[in-house]
């Protein structure tokens, strides 16, 4: 897989993985970060050890300035990207009542609007050559719905949205736009909901236990390769089969 990849929220987690994954499959990747540049420096040392290319970029994906400076970055070091992944993504339990202005702008802001600043800061060059991918990175909460998660679940139901749509326009340019919904994956994020919530979840996903980032970072490992060249606007539920 010869293409220079753009992970964001890739310093931890799912995004860390799918970074990794790619990076094995032969990607340069830039590894975008928010707050953890330690371990988002280190896993671009990690990758470079092994022989690949990588490097570490900071940037708040809510805001484009900073996205398109970290694009240009990326295209400095790397070339141009040719494969973004929508990872970066806040997450948090709140009754829809108690939601503030503040925190539903900015979940719209990171989940949704960051995805929109970094597809519309690389898609010039994607368009030029006529090649790309991109895959978002969603959750079955945004196709099942979850209470007392409504502003994160309308977020990643309008990654949806945006998926499908975004692959029709682009199809006629030979840019596939997939996603990938995630059931429940066993990460940083997921361990505020405490130990007994957690087991209980994985009782009730037929597969019998929680998502490694691992698996996350198959699916989108797939999509991005030539394997899934005639695949685009498609969700990938991988839960275990949690809404089936």
């Amino acid at each position: 897989m010869n293409r220079v990849a753009l992970v964001t929220g890739a310093s931890r987690g799912i995004g860390r993985a799918i970074a990794e994954e790619l990076a094995e499959a032969g990607c340069a990747v830039c590894i975008n970060y928010l707050e953890h540049r330690a371990q988002a420096e280190e896993l671009a040392e990690a990758i470079r050890s092994r022989g690949g290319s990588a490097i570490a970029v900071r940037a708040d994906v809510a805001d484009r300035a900073a996205v398109e400076a970290m694009v240009r970055t990326a295209e400095a070091a790397l070339g141009p990207v040719t494969l973004l992944v929508n990872n970066a993504g806040i997450a948090g339990q709140i009754q829809f009542q108690d939601i503030t202005d503040e925190q539903w702008n900015r979940y719209l802001a990171v989940n949704l609007g960051g995805a929109r600043n970094a597809i519309q800061a690389v898609l010039p060059h994607m368009l030029h050559v006529k090649d790309g991918c991109i895959v978002n990175i969603s959750s079955i909460w945004g196709l099942r719905g979850a209470s007392c998660e409504v502003a994160y679940a309308c977020t990643k139901a309008a990654l949806i949205g945006l998926t499908r749509s975004l692959a029709l326009e682009l199809a006629p340019s030979h840019i596939r736009v997939n996603c990938v919904a995630p059931g429940v994956i066993n990460t940083d994020m997921v361990q505020v909901l405490g130990q007994e919530t957690l087991r209980e979840l994985a009782e009730e996903t037929p597969l019998g236990r929680l998502g490694t980032p691992e698996d996350i970072a198959h699916a989108v490992a797939f999509f991005a390769s030539d394997r899934a060249d005639f695949l685009t606007g498609q969700v990938l539920s991988a839960d275990g089969g949690f809404i089936v």
